[in-house]
């Protein structure tokens, strides 16, 4: 089966592999049938790389599929039924996996991916873009066939938003300013307008991902190349946003100066070559609150309720579906800036 196997030093190599066999009863085989590229998988691939990754492993965490078969302790699946799959199951042994908070698992938090720590699907051990892939059982979710397949690839970052979204406890005639119209931008600005925020504001430069923001819900949409934002946002709000929401990386000095007094910032965009400077005696004299946010381990149920509803626009989330073959060509779209979730299908169609 065609593969795509990270070679280290930026080498995404397209090989053929075998199919993989069971080799657990906790285990089950899914056929793969829609993988997102995510940014992180740019950033593995940057050289020198922004993300660790296990050199010789085929790339791939964002993605769905159908059960083909199951190991004898998983009698809840059966083959044919499609899947939702969280890539992050915890070690099981530290202290948060004893505990109970696998999301907050101590090695995976650390990223490295040595012997021991946590097998990230598509990082640390096998992904997905490829035909066949082995999964847990507890990273195995039920959703109903009627969500097409590039659909259910969204996932993964629709669940890390949902757990990002309910620690901002947004109320009704809330105003939010969104950083970033990439993917997971477009996925706050949708969830947090279907959440009762009266007022999305979102900030992107980008003229493919501004149309596309406001499919999603943005009531504005500012190019703060073109525009002053800091007073777009004087303009449209009283004092400032209620909310930030910075989905880029680099950007946080920003939200906290546009944010309000006693306002909250989310800061989910990261890249581990960035680190910007805290404008610490601003946030304090704001008094602003933090929140950072990372994986959505416990968020998978309701992702698939809010998929099987159809309430939000998901479909103006993936701009391209290409197969597998073409994966060098996906990853160039994104890098070029000319794409929003682009999606990988094995076989091509």
């Amino acid at each position: 089966m065609l593969a795509a196997v990270f070679e280290g030093q930026g080498q995404l190599v397209l090989k053929d592999r075998p199919k993989p066999v069971l080799q657990r009863d906790t285990d089950a085989l899914i056929k793969v049938t829609g993988v997102g590229i995510c940014g992180t998988d740019l950033h593995i691939l940057q050289v020198p790389p922004a993300h660790p990754a296990k050199q010789g492993i085929t790339l791939g965490h964002e993605f769905t599929g159908e059960i083909v078969e199951v190991g004898s302790q998983i009698p809840d699946f059966a083959p044919g039924e499609p899947v939702l799959i969280d890539p992050h199951p915890g070690c099981g042994v530290c202290q948060e996996c004893k505990k109970g908070n696998t999301d907050i698992c101590i090695p995976l938090m650390t990223s490295s991916g040595e012997p021991g720590h946590p097998n990230t699907i598509g990082i640390f051990s096998d992904g997905a873009m490829t035909s066949y892939v082995i999964v847990p059982r507890q990273s195995l979710y039920k959703v109903s066939p009627s969500v097409p397949s590039h659909i259910r690839a969204l996932a993964e970052p629709l669940a890390c938003v949902i757990n990002a979204v309910n620690k901002l406890k947004v109320q009704p005639g809330d105003t939010v300013l969104v950083l970033g119209a990439g993917p997971i931008g477009l996925l706050f600005t949708a969830l947090l307008k279907a959440n009762g925020a009266s007022k999305v504001i979102v900030s992107e430069i980008a003229e493919y991902r501004k149309e596309s923001a406001k499919k999603c819900g943005a009531t504005i949409v500012v190019d703060p190349n073109k525009e002053d934002l800091a007073a777009v946002v004087a303009r449209e709000t009283d004092g400032g946003p209620d909310v930030v929401v910075e989905a880029v990386g680099p950007l946080l000095p920003q939200a906290i100066e546009l944010v309000k007094t006693r306002g909250t910032v989310m800061q989910f965009g990261h890249d581990e070559t960035v680190n910007p400077a805290v404008p610490v005696a601003a946030m304090l004299k704001k008094e602003v609150q933090m929140f950072g946010a990372f994986i959505g381990r416990y968020s998978f149920p309701r992702t698939a309720k809010i998929m099987e509803s159809g309430q939000l626009p998901l479909e103006h989330i993936v701009s391209h579906r290409l197969p597998l073959s073409k994966v060098h060509e996906g990853l160039e779209l994104l890098r070029q800036g000319n794409g929003l979730k682009i999606v990988l299908e094995p076989e091509e169609y």
